[in-house]
């Protein structure tokens, strides 16, 4: 039976009015919604790796410090902090004023057990978890960290802007709640309140407005300043076909899409009902490979600089459709092109890959043809068809891939468990992350999580680990770019965390909205829709 266009928006939790309903009454039933890559599957940002996940938790949590448009870290539940001398203690107070969703006040002992949970997940967080010799309230509405050793990065982590965001939740659910389990409870004191009851996972989460949220008296800019909320009522969904996406846009049945399906994009930079976001920068994103280490072949670094051979990324962006002025081929930058820590060291690794250097390094690694798992997220537009190319390129290489296609929220549940292969486990995953995520040394997947062993990938490199010390260490940013260019060289020589490619995806809105931030992600708050 053929789906018609207003069946695949009901199916995604999109109410169509009927033709007789008056304009008025559409602007006042229809609530904000927009369109995410992949359903939202786990709540908590914390225990999950999603995008979606923390484009969730944006909503509705908080965080102590939060990155502006400028990349500059300002308070955002803080009303600032002081340090000492030596750098070693950080007083940090809380503004007046902040309550969580139940009517509960913020404390400073929600702030510590909060960031105690995240710094046990976060990469930058057991960094910083690690070097401190205590994190202890004072009082109500302040909190000290005292550090055992300088760290020259304690405003980044605080204000780390994408997975794992230290959001700030009650420390009665914090304190008893591990990590890497979600937690039961979604109570967070951001600008928004998600009505669970409504959530149908993997495609539908609703939220109304707080009208108890209390915004910093700044304007918004970036993830800082005030979160004024000018609606009342939003939804989040997705759709499995671009076409239907780009189709309710258009229509106005939907408001914003957080990725333009590339192949529309032509036709929707015509269209004066639509606004192309121009983020550009850590807002960028990369195509990537998550290699199990702790399996074979994959803990063989011959196998894996085979992969990073085979992932030749003018095929990977042109295949995915990231052509001329949204794909940078020729960035080889583990830290991504254009963001404080770019560097070329040890890119001549990387720079011209080729399937015959690829079938080298396999007979160079001795493979003989063992079955490798490829987990495809066969429902995401953005990793389907990278996902496709990486297939091609590996079978041509050499690889004898049993290829496992499902949708994202299955995978991101496979992606962390540790079973062999006959047990569901796993060997590659295409991915894809931003450069929030990957422009920090102590965030990177590649390099951040060395050691560390409570990521999917398992890497650990020896050589890393007093380099990585060193960065975490210093204070003096060009100091810290020497470190950050040897520790990207250790990595590809490594081959920790294959790059395939960073583009542009741009979001799309309705130009009728007002006050959208252009931020590389979708910010809710501040966006005004008028009746129409």
């Amino acid at each position: 039976m053929q789906i018609t266009r207003r069946q695949a928006l009901a199916g995604a939790g999109i109410t169509i009015l009927s033709a007789g309903a008056s304009s008025r009454a559409q602007a006042q039933a229809a609530p904000f919604r927009f369109i995410v890559n992949v359903g939202l599957q786990n709540l908590d940002p914390i225990s999950s790796p999603s995008f979606v996940t923390r484009n969730f938790a944006y909503l509705v949590f908080d965080t102590l410090v939060s990155m502006n448009g400028r990349g500059e870290y300002k308070p955002q539940m803080l009303s600032g902090w002081e340090i000492s001398a030596d750098g070693l203690t950080w007083n940090f107070a809380l503004r007046p004023g902040l309550a969580f969703h139940d009517g509960s006040p913020v404390t400073a002992e929600d702030c510590v057990a909060s960031l105690k949970r995240w710094g046990g997940r976060d990469s930058i967080g057991r960094r910083l978890m690690a070097s401190t010799e205590s994190l202890t309230a004072t009082d109500a509405r302040n909190f000290v960290l005292k550090l055992s050793k300088p760290f020259g990065g304690v405003l980044e982590a605080l204000g780390k802007p994408s997975v794992h965001v230290p959001f700030i939740m009650p420390a009665r659910i914090a304190s008893a709640t591990p990590p890497s389990q979600q937690v039961q409870e979604i109570m967070g004191s951001g600008p928004f309140i998600f009505q669970r009851t409504n959530w149908i996972p993997g495609e539908r989460a609703s939220f109304t407005r707080n009208a108890n949220y209390v915004p910093r008296d700044e304007p918004a800019d970036g993830l800082a300043g005030g979160k004024v909320v000018k609606l009342d009522r939003v939804e989040m969904a997705t759709m499995a076909d671009p076409g239907l996406r780009v189709a309710a846009l258009q229509t106005g049945e939907v408001d914003y899409l957080e990725y333009a399906p590339v192949d529309y994009l032509p036709r929707l930079r015509t269209n004066r009902q639509m606004k192309i976001a121009e983020a550009g920068g850590q807002a960028t994103l990369m195509y990537c490979a998550s290699l199990n280490h702790y399996l074979p072949p994959f803990n063989n670094v011959l196998m894996r600089r085979a992969v990073q051979q085979a992932l030749d990324r003018t095929e990977v962006l042109a295949g995915a459709g990231f052509g001329e002025g949204l794909g940078q081929p020729d960035c080889a930058s583990l830290f991504m092109c254009g963001a404080p820590y770019s560097s070329t060291l040890g890119s001549e690794l990387i720079q011209r890959p080729s399937l015959d250097a690829a079938r080298a390094l396999l007979q160079q690694a001795g493979y003989n043809n063992e079955r490798v798992v490829l987990l495809h997220p066969a429902d995401s537009p953005l990793l389907n068809p990278y996902g496709l190319v990486m297939i091609d390129r590996l079978k041509r290489a050499g690889f004898n891939l049993d290829v496992q296609a499902s949708d994202w929220a299955s995978i991101a549940q496979r992606w962390v468990q540790r079973q062999p292969l006959d047990q569901g486990g796993w060997n590659i995953v295409p991915v894809v992350y931003t450069g929030f995520d990957l422009a920090n040394p102590l965030s990177n997947m590649g390099v951040g999580f060395n050691c560390t062993d409570n990521q999917p990938w398992g890497y650990c490199v020896d050589e890393m680990s007093p380099v990585l010390a060193q960065f975490e260490a210093e204070g003096d940013p060009a100091k810290r770019r020497e470190l950050a260019a040897q520790l990207q060289k250790i990595s590809f020589e490594n081959a920790t965390f294959p790059i395939a490619g960073q583009f542009r995806s741009p979001a799309v809105w309705r130009a009728e909205l007002r006050g959208v931030i252009d931020f590389g992600f979708p910010v809710i708050w501040n966006i005004e829709k008028p009746a129409r």
